[in-house]
């Protein structure tokens, strides 16, 4: 009966049906119970008047009130379940090129780091991401010609998935050599302020820690290669908590060492973690904020982790490659050494064939037709460049790119015809028919871009 009730949809109409009802049963049963007992009298009858007028009056109220918080019940219940699910499905099947982002907060971490929390102007859900996985962002540069295309590894992991955090060292300009400073961090120290509007891509990227494996894991950085690592110990903290950590870092000292107090906390919270901190040259305000003086090596590393395990590496190119040189001679198999490193790696071809040509003539000489079918240009290899991206921008075609290392996958592009070589390995997950033009160069005699 009461689902028949809540089947009506105006209020008054269902209040009425159940004081009928209402009225109807109490009637019905007074006087059942009056020929039963053999009840006489005027109190008698005025009795089984006033109460079925009460019946009548309360089912009715009974049935006006039923029938709206039934049916405000079943709305809450809706509006509670479908959004999230629809927004989710809109990230996974919508959000696949540049969405705008908010700087909801812009933090200063270390006398060089500084982090930036970015929610979806949009206001919708966003996908989490692998721990290790990075943000590619676009900055509209004053005095720069095209949008400025950069990647940065993404600093914090929350189960929530309500922001994404970006931490970037500001790049000064090399000792002794006329380079300009880093444009986009010092563009994003400088100008970037809370309420500014950064386009973004999805979350990416190979070095990603596969956080449900229950082998340890030690964490090596140092300098602003924090950042990934900060992602990896909180989200294992997070998520498996059983999984044995080891964490090491170096700074120079404490006003370099970003997110101390961040780790501390996550390290309390996770009796599974162990932090070592080293400080090339401590001060004497950093007294009891560090474990050992020197660097992070594996010297240092082996005399505290006594396990079989993972390692994740990142930081600046000398300490990276001094950690993989001595876990190589310390025994410790490749297959369990994992690093990002965004500086250009040692020369290594790797030949890829693909596109629409049967048999493509394999160039024996510099010269090379270079197509971009999209732009209708035709240009000639003359084998001075390093890559096709360097070829392309020399004759002012300036496709996008960010790492210029086969790491991010900015540049990828589909390759119509033809072959190319690459300089090395790439590290960014390629499409099948696609190329990274940035560390590419063409093996046949016409290669065809869709650019």
């Amino acid at each position: 009966m009461l689902d028949d009730l809540t089947a009506i949809e105006n209020p008054f109409l269902r209040g009425m049906t159940a004081a009928i009802a209402a009225g109807s049963i109490a009637t019905i049963g007074s006087g059942m119970v009056i020929g039963l007992v053999n009840l006489k009298g005027e109190s008698v009858y005025k009795t089984v008047l006033c109460t079925s007028l009460l019946v009548t009056g309360g089912g009715g109220v009974f049935g006006f009130v039923y029938s709206k918080k039934g049916k405000q019940g079943q709305t809450l219940a809706n509006d509670t379940m479908t959004p999230p699910q629809k927004t989710q499905e809109m990230d996974r099947s919508g959000w696949q090129d540049w969405r705008n982002f908010v700087v909801e907060r812009k933090v200063e971490e270390s006398q060089e780091i500084t982090s930036f929390y970015l929610q979806p102007e949009d206001k919708g859900e966003i996908p989490n991401f692998q721990p290790g996985q990075f943000l590619t962002i676009k900055l509209d540069i004053p005095q720069q010609s095209r949008p400025t295309i950069r990647t940065y590894s993404l600093s914090d992991y929350s189960s929530s998935g309500q922001y994404y955090r970006l931490s970037i060292k500001r790049e000064p300009a090399p000792k002794g050599l006329e380079v300009p400073p880093g444009v986009a961090s010092n563009f994003m120290h400088d100008r970037i302020q809370q309420g500014s509007i950064i386009p973004a891509k999805p979350p990416s990227g190979k070095f990603a820690l596969e956080v449900h494996q229950s082998i340890p894991i030690v964490l090596v950085s140092n300098g602003v290669g924090i950042t990934p690592m900060l992602a990896m110990a909180k989200a294992t903290t997070l998520l498996n908590p059983q999984r044995q950590i080891w964490f090491f870092h170096g700074a120079r000292d404490g006003s370099f060492h970003a997110f101390r107090d961040e780790m501390q906390a996550i390290a309390q919270q996770n009796p599974n973690l162990t932090l070592h901190y080293a400080y090339s040259k401590p001060r004497p305000e950093d007294e009891g904020h560090y474990h050992s003086t020197g660097y992070v090596d594996v010297a240092l590393i082996q005399s505290l982790v006594k396990l079989e395990a993972e390692y994740f590496l990142c930081g600046s190119p000398p300490f990276m490659d001094s950690i993989r040189t001595g876990l190589k001679q310390a025994g410790v198999p490749d297959s369990r050494v994992f690093f990002e490193m965004f500086t250009k790696a040692s020369k290594a071809t790797v030949e890829i064939t693909s596109g629409s040509s049967p048999s493509p003539e394999t160039v024996k000489s510099p010269g090379s037709e270079i197509v971009l079918s999209k732009s209708e240009k035709t240009f000639s290899w003359q084998g001075n460049a390093d890559s096709l991206l360097e070829f392309l921008e020399a004759n002012n075609v300036n496709p996008d790119y960010s790492c210029r290392q086969g790491i991010c996958g900015t540049c990828e592009c589909r390759l119509v015809e033809g072959e190319v070589e690459y300089q090395q390995t790439p590290t960014a997950s390629v499409a099948e028919g696609s190329v990274l033009i940035c560390i590419a160069k063409p093996k046949t005699t016409k290669v065809v871009l869709d650019l």
